[in-house]
């Protein structure tokens, strides 16, 4: 009930934008607030800038502002943000922000500053209370922590989606290839570290095609040095992915990693992870 509310209360204000001629735009920062504080925290994003675009847009979002956060933005009070990026750089007729949005220097506005200032300077400010699912608030924290357990079918009941990793195909050391199981190996840039271990999964390239698959996340304990990767196994595919982007959804958790004494054990247990995830994606 509280995900329908979310979705009525979006449509309404996209709808009130366009009524008044005015675009429907979302704004995030980046790099996370957090980052800029705290450079050495463990990495933590669920979403690329590029996924947060598309969502954005498939949302029904005409487009999207990025505001650097960087030592000039965080310096900058309440007030010179809604001055300088709201007013002068937006022109922003109307601002929707959560209950517990804060800005400025110090965080030193909040959203009653902010229903001020507008009304001073001509623009409305609404807030959105918390989604809930099931009478519990849905939040990125609840999100990272079932990922963090090995749920990502609890996690993509709170995204609506499944959490996706996306990035560019690397060269590895072939050893997939050699027994059987040629990965892909993304790097998992700066997001959030799932819990290491073997899922099904789903790839999305950019020509459109999806794939099955299963997938390594974590350091392959079986080798050395260890390597912080996801290496997904795409079934029936045969092609030439280096160098290509693609998107990742972590469809289920099938079994930690483990250490094997040889490629021939490997490959024996490969078959069975293969087989399993193909059992679980026919039924997704």
């Amino acid at each position: 009930m509280g995900s329908t509310r979310g979705i009525r209360r979006w449509s309404a204000e996209r709808s009130s934008a366009r009524a008044e001629g005015r675009p429907a735009l979302v704004a995030t920062f980046d790099p996370h607030p957090v980052r800029h504080f705290k450079p050495d925290a463990a990495p933590f994003r669920l979403t690329t800038l590029d996924q947060r675009e598309r969502l954005f847009a498939a949302a029904g979002a005409d487009a999207m502002i990025v505001f650097r956060f960087d030592a000039g933005l965080a310096a900058l009070t309440a007030l010179e943000f809604v001055a300088d990026r709201l007013l002068d750089k937006i022109g922003a007729g109307g601002v929707v922000t959560g209950e517990d949005f804060t800005f400025g220097k110090a965080r030193g506005g909040n959203v009653d500053i902010l229903a001020d200032l507008g009304a001073k300077n001509g623009f409305s400010v609404d807030t959105v209370a918390p989604v809930t699912l099931d009478g519990e608030e849905i939040s990125s924290s609840r999100i990272r922590d079932l990922l963090v357990a090995g749920d990502p079918r609890g996690a993509a009941r709170l995204l609506s989606r499944p959490f996706a990793i996306e990035g560019v195909v690397q060269h590895g050391d072939k050893i997939g290839r050699a027994i059987g199981y040629p990965t892909a190996n993304i790097d998992l840039g700066n997001y959030l570290r799932p819990a290491y271990g073997i899922y099904a999964v789903r790839g999305h390239l950019r020509d459109g095609r999806v794939l099955d698959g299963a997938a390594n996340l974590g350091i392959r304990p079986s080798f050395d040095p260890p390597r912080e990767l996801l290496e997904p196994f795409f079934f029936d595919f045969s092609g030439d992915l280096y160098n290509q982007s693609v998107e990742v959804d972590l469809i289920d958790y099938l079994r930690p990693e483990a250490r094997f004494d040889s490629l021939e054990a490997l490959s024996e247990q490969m078959e069975k992870d293969c087989a399993r995830a193909r059992e679980v994606l026919a039924d997704r």
